[in-house]
């Protein structure tokens, strides 16, 4: 067999491309199996019907592990999208809502902030006054307050930034839990 390539930048060596006097076997769960020579430790992966994978060769000896190569391709796999989400930036996610919103457009826009929070993404709440509403400030709030109380509740989010009135704008933050 040769070496196989999972990814551009990723080399997989594997079975009789493994070529080091003395080798740290591990088991598919990762348990020590101690040290043997690379035929042994191939013979024995050959005996589980599985292959014997190089998992660090800067280790003294280098490590390997008994495992199907598709799985060991699969952890990888998964263990670079973990990271590759984990780095993700976060992005600010504006929802604007208006003083008397209909109860299924204020429904949808629940949902779509549960969404962009479950995402990793912060939300900032807006709404603009028009007019003389201004003057029923306190429709506002409890607007607010019903959306921030639900996501908490949930616990989806956190309030980064209280309800607040700028100019003719109130604004709110929301931050994943």
């Amino acid at each position: 067999m040769s070496t196989n390539s999972y990814n551009s930048n990723n080399r997989i060596t594997f079975n009789e491309r493994i070529r080091f006097p003395e080798v740290r076997v591990l088991s598919e769960l990762g348990e020590s199996l101690g040290v043997m020579s690379s035929n042994q430790a191939l013979a024995r992966a050959q005996e589980e019907t599985k292959d014997l994978v190089l998992v660090t060769e800067q280790a003294q000896p280098p490590v390997v592990k008994i495992i199907k190569l598709s799985k060991y391709k699969y952890q990888l796999q998964r263990k670079q999208a973990k990271a590759r989400k984990k780095n993700r930036t976060q992005d600010l996610k504006e929802l604007r809502l208006s003083m008397f919103i209909g109860a299924g457009d204020l429904l949808a826009r629940k949902k779509r902030i549960k969404e962009f929070l479950k995402d990793g993404d912060k939300v900032r709440l807006s709404l603009q006054f028009k007019g003389r509403e201004i003057a029923k400030k306190e429709f506002a709030y409890e607007l607010f307050a019903s959306v921030i109380n639900e996501i908490v509740e949930e616990k989806l989010g956190t309030v980064e930034i209280q309800p607040k009135i700028i100019g003719r704008k109130m604004m709110a933050q929301l931050t994943p839990a």
